[in-house]
C-alpha cells in the first residue's frame, strides 16, 4: 500500500488537502479559542466528522511520535473537547490507552480514570495555536505524578513558535496570522466576528 494511502509521512500540503476535502478551511473573521482573532479557521469537527480522514491524519501522526518519543507511552491525554477524537485515535495506532482531561470549576482534572506515578504519558491535541489547553493538561498530569514525555497535535497554527514546556511533535505546521481584539487590521475589523471554537472566553 503507499504511503499516501496509510497516512504515513504526511506533509503539510497533504494535511491541508486533507482539511479542504471536507470543507475545513473557513474565511472571514473568527474569534479563536485562545480569544485572539483570526481571517482563517480550521474547523476540525468537519474532518473528524470522516473516519477514513481523521484516521490517515492520525496514523500519520502516531508515527512522527513514535519516531520523536523513545521508549513507552503508557497512554495517550487529550483535553477535552478538541483533543478528544485526535487523541482516541492516535492512541489506537500507538496501542496505548486513551484517556482525557475535563474542566471542572474552570481547570482541568482527570476525573474518569486513574494513572499510576510516573506513568509515561503524550498530550495529543486537534490544533494549536497558543498551546493553552496543552499546558493545563500538562500542569493536571504533573499534579498526579505523571512523566509527559512529549506533546503532539495535527496542524500547529504558531509553526513551531508555542513553548508548551515539552517537546511538541506537529504533523503539519501551517501559521495563520492571529490577532489580540485590541489589534485588528481595518480589513478584518470591518467583518462580523464569529466564534466556532469550543471554549468559553
Amino acid at each position: 500500500m503507499m504511503n499516501e494511502e496509510m497516512g504515513e509521512g504526511m506533509n503539510t500540503e497533504e494535511v491541508l488537502g486533507i482539511f479542504r476535502e471536507a470543507g475545513a478551511v473557513l474565511e472571514g473573521h473568527f474569534i479563536l479559542t485562545s480569544g485572539l482573532r483570526s481571517p482563517v479557521f480550521l474547523q476540525k469537527a468537519r474532518v473528524f466528522m470522516h473516519a477514513d480522514k481523521t484516521e490517515r491524519l492520525c496514523k500519520a501522526l502516531a508515527g512522527k511520535i513514535r519516531e520523536g518519543v523513545p521508549g513507552r507511552i503508557d497512554y495517550v491525554v487529550g483535553p477535552a473537547i478538541g483533543g478528544l477524537i485526535p487523541a482516541y485515535e492516535t492512541s489506537r495506532h500507538l496501542g496505548a490507552p486513551a484517556i482525557w482531561v475535563e474542566r471542572e470549576g474552570g481547570e482541568f482534572r482527570l476525573r474518569r480514570f486513574e494513572i499510576a506515578k510516573g506513568s509515561r504519558v503524550v498530550v495529543v491535541e486537534d490544533i494549536v495555536t497558543t498551546g493553552l489547553s496543552i499546558r493545563e493538561t500538562i500542569d493536571c498530569l504533573r499534579e498526579l505524578g505523571a512523566e509527559v514525555v512529549a506533546a503532539a497535535c495535527i496542524i500547529d497554527r504558531s509553526a513551531g513558535k508555542t513553548d508548551v514546556g515539552v517537546p511538541l511533535i506537529a504533523l503539519a505546521e501551517y501559521e495563520v496570522p492571529a490577532y489580540p481584539p485590541d489589534r485588528l487590521p481595518p480589513e478584518l475589523a470591518a467583518i462580523p466576528a464569529v466564534k466556532p471554537g469550543s471554549r468559553n472566553i
